[in-house]
């Protein structure tokens, strides 16, 4: 589960998160949209701990983020939109590092590392530094990363993004999977068809505020026809 109560984070003069009040419950994949500059990154930068907010509170699975960083952390594997760290690793060394630092098993990790390897067809640039890889192969290499430890929540912010046909189809499986199974998924997505067939709930954020936040059927409002690229523009257009 996710938490935030009343958050806000001010950069300057311009609120780019404003008292965010929103719960994103076990068992669901949540999807997080917004135009470009909306707050979406700034979220997930105050979910992951990498900003601390001016106002409220976050909680990952009950746990204050900026309280209790390190056990709120164990709790979710994050993938960021742009991954540019560590190139002089190879893919695997990247996994070990990856798994040392959340006490990942030797076993468990070697179990893991070579079923996702496999499934996102990497076994073959597993050696391979990562500064030699496409933007494709690091964004799998950084999904494997953010998974092996096995954590309830993750924060997905543009996952999908240089992946190939049958990696994005593999990737919504286990979305899917992991939300079955009891735990939460929550991605941000400017691919509005994806995010319409793959959640359970959906956010829109607009100049730092959550204006809509539910189901599709929800959001629809009554518009049963509608699809999610219409109830998005029909919203944020309302407050321009």
């Amino acid at each position: 589960m996710i938490t935030f109560e009343n958050v806000t984070k001010i950069y300057g003069d311009k609120r780019a998160v404003d008292n965010l009040t929103m719960e994103i419950s076990d068992g669901k994949v949540f999807g997080f949209i917004g135009p470009n500059g909306a707050g979406k990154t700034t979220t997930i930068k105050l979910m992951t701990g990498i900003v601390q907010p001016d106002e409220g509170v976050v909680k990952m699975n009950g746990i204050d983020i900026s309280k209790n960083p390190l056990e709120a952390k164990r709790t979710f594997g994050f993938v960021p939109d742009a991954f540019d760290m560590y190139g002089r690793l190879t893919g695997m060394e990247y996994l070990h590092f990856m798994a040392d630092v959340y006490g990942v098993g030797k076993e468990e990790r070697k179990r893991l590392s070579e079923m996702y390897l496999e499934k996102l067809s990497l076994t073959h640039a597993a050696n391979q530094q990562i500064r030699s890889y496409s933007h494709g192969m690091k964004q799998k290499i950084a999904v494997i990363g953010a998974l092996l430890h096995d954590p309830s929540i993750w924060i997905l912010d543009e996952p999908m993004t240089g992946l190939d046909p049958q990696s994005v189809h593999l990737l919504k499986e286990q979305m899917r999977a992991h939300a079955d199974s009891g735990r939460t998924v929550f991605f941000s997505t400017h691919v509005l068809d994806v995010a319409e067939r793959l959640c359970d709930e959906i956010g829109i954020i607009r100049s730092g505020k959550l204006i809509a936040k539910g189901s599709l059927e929800e959001l629809r409002g009554g518009q049963q026809d509608d699809t999610l690229e219409e109830v998005f523009l029909e919203l944020v257009e309302k407050g321009e």
